[in-house]
């Protein structure tokens, strides 16, 4: 009789996946990556948390689903230790499962907040995100420091990403409240650059998949073949 192996962790998909990717406009394997980047603000932070939890959770239960399959397949000697060995397997399956509820549950509750928030939000602001404030804001979520060149005098911002922005481009987001520094550190030595909660929800919200809209096409030269077919009677 082969041993108990251990569940595995890689992400399962989850009955409320749909739930969250309708009211964050993303699908969860980039909210991940956002989390893992600190790109969310907390209660994106904290859903993804308790989405994680869910999904080691969902794993379990399908991992003894599938060994109990296995049992009853007819592939193992039907006698006493094949019995135990079911018995065990469905208790487990049962303790998979009760976790996995309270995993939705908690999921659930960190999910109604955004959801309401959402619903309430007031209409998109005229001024929306420009692309290069989204790469700025990106590559700052990573990691970045604003240091005082010794010798020019100049000031820019460098992440961890080796990209480097202007300090002129870094007053642009801390004026919009995007971004703040510590300025507790000395300028010579590196000053972190961070996003606010404001800087994430507005990243978070440009990073929304954008509705595509089709290139008119250009006029057909005169004389040109026409671009539809022509039916002949």
């Amino acid at each position: 009789m082969p041993p108990d192996p251990a569940p595995a962790v890689r992400r399962a998909v989850s009955p409320l996946d749909h739930r969250i990717e309708a009211v964050t406009g993303h699908d969860v394997d980039t909210l991940w990556a956002y989390r893992d980047r600190g790109v969310l603000d907390e209660p994106h932070a904290h859903l993804v948390d308790r989405h994680r939890e869910l999904a080691r959770a969902e794993t379990g239960v399908t991992f003894y689903r599938v060994l109990l399959h296995r049992l009853s397949s007819g592939e193992f000697p039907i006698d006493g230790a094949l019995f135990a060995r079911i018995d065990r397997t469905v208790d487990q399956m049962e303790e998979a499962a009760t976790a996995r509820d309270a995993a939705v549950r908690k999921v659930i509750t960190a999910l109604q907040p955004i959801e309401a928030a959402t619903t309430t939000a007031s209409a998109p602001s005229d001024k929306p995100l420009s692309t290069a404030d989204q790469a700025a804001l990106l590559a700052i979520a990573g990691g970045a420091k604003l240091y005082e060149h010794l010798l020019t005098g100049r000031m820019s911002v460098t992440t961890a990403s080796s990209t480097r922005i202007p300090y002129a481009e870094l007053q642009q987001l801390e004026d919009a409240g995007l971004v703040s520094r510590d300025t507790g550190h000395a300028v010579h030595a590196g000053q972190p650059v961070a996003l606010t909660n404001a800087g994430r929800a507005a990243l978070l919200a440009a990073r929304r998949t954008p509705t595509t809209t089709q290139a008119p096409k250009p006029p057909a030269r005169s004389g040109a073949w026409p671009s539809t077919p022509v039916h002949r009677r």
